[in-house]
């Protein structure tokens, strides 16, 4: 137990700031997990809206110091490629379906390095 009455106030302003990290945290967990749960069965798992709110959550409560940059960094860079390899699964129907040979755009030409030497 503390015996200082400065100690004493840490420890009460200690506890008072768990609680608060403590919801932060709580609230984070609440919207990744929404991010990466389908809202509906059919649905695709990740929501881009989902995971932008996600995102902006991991970002405030690293701002605020209840999380470590670097782990809400990682956080984060696990559900963009949750998201990103939901996003080719989505599209891959549509581009299996046309029929037709599409050919690639021709390749642009070299811009010269050196200008061309004019007389003067």
């Amino acid at each position: 137990m503390a015996n200082t009455q400065s100690a004493k106030k840490r420890v009460r302003a200690s506890l008072r700031k768990r609680d608060r990290n403590r919801s932060t945290r709580s609230a984070v967990k609440t919207l990744v997990s929404r991010a990466r749960r389908p809202a509906l069965p059919e649905a695709a798992s990740l929501t881009s809206e989902e995971v932008r709110r996600a995102i902006s959550a991991l970002d405030k409560a690293a701002e605020k110091g209840v999380l470590h940059a670097n782990n809400a960094s990682r956080r984060k860079a696990r559900l963009m490629s949750a998201l990103a390899k939901m996003a080719p699964a989505a599209a891959a129907p549509t581009a299996a379906t046309s029929k037709g040979s599409v050919k690639p755009a021709p390749a642009a030409k070299k811009a010269a390095s050196k200008p061309a030497k004019t007389k003067a």
